[in-house]
């Protein structure tokens, strides 16, 4: 999971760089309207996509951090175990599949 955490960071960093907003010269740049138009919405696509992966590097931090503390694997809500079967598909899981039903109500 480290190697993952680095992973995203790099993403982070990468699309940062892509982000049209991150051009000093864009503030004072006289382009045309649609071109300001494709750069916002470049820009908002880049921010929703740092946003999902700071999300998950957040989770993938939290993980990390429990099994430091040997409590890796424990649902957050209900303390059952997380079935390994889901541990697998996604090793940043907080919750079991049951409470995060539940959850995203």
């Amino acid at each position: 999971m480290v190697k993952e955490a680095k992973k995203l960071n790099e993403q982070i960093d990468e699309l940062k760089k892509n982000d049209p907003f991150a051009d000093p010269d864009h503030a004072i740049d006289n382009a045309a309207v649609d071109t300001d138009v494709r750069e916002q919405v470049g820009h908002e696509t880049i921010e929703a996509e740092i946003k999902d992966l700071r999300r998950k590097l957040t989770d993938v931090n939290i993980a990390l951090e429990k099994m430091r503390k040997g409590k890796y694997g424990y649902c957050e809500r209900c303390g059952l175990l997380i079935p390994l079967t889901r541990l697998k598909i996604l090793p940043e899981a907080r919750y079991d599949v049951e409470c995060e039903r539940i959850l995203r109500k």
